[in-house]
């Protein structure tokens, strides 16, 4: 009888034996069931990247619909972003100015700009709006004033 070994007569393997018949320990059942996980683990990963991926769609369309799209075309006036004029705040001042004539289009929104005394100088064409020009007022502008009428029951 020996001691260590794996016999039927040693009581501590067959308390082992009897454990790992108790804990269903099959060794290709297991590694079967491990392979599901993983499957399992792989089909969530999938999941998780598709509707990060619908996610991304959905709010780029979001921010997309908000965007206003502008074409310049040469010869059309437009008015200039100025953003340097955050260090000098002003309550009422403007932040654009202008008005410039466009000159040249550029590819992927670069235009380039002359300002009245024919200097030219590109800038992205985010940093830029139309300028609509109206008819200028004759003279002053007056409202009609109607009194107020209160009703006297």
């Amino acid at each position: 009888m020996t001691l260590f070994g794996p016999t039927e007569q040693n009581p501590y393997w067959n308390y082992t034996l009897q454990a790992i018949k108790a804990l269903n320990y099959d060794l290709l059942r297991v590694g079967e069931k491990r392979l599901l996980d993983i499957n399992k683990l792989d089909a969530i990963r999938l999941d998780a990247y598709e509707s990060s991926r619908l996610y991304k769609e959905m709010t780029k369309r979001w921010h997309d619909k908000s965007l206003i799209r502008s074409n310049f075309e040469v010869g059309q006036l437009v008015l200039l972003f100025n953003s340097r004029l955050r260090l000098f705040p002003g309550k009422l001042k403007s932040r654009w100015t202008g008005p410039f004539k466009i000159t040249r289009v550029f590819l992927y929104g670069f235009l380039e700009l002359s300002n009245a005394k024919g200097e030219t100088f590109k800038v992205n064409g985010q940093r830029v709006k139309h300028y609509r020009a109206g008819e200028p007022l004759a003279g002053p502008v007056v409202m009609p004033f109607e009194p107020l009428r209160v009703l006297n029951e």
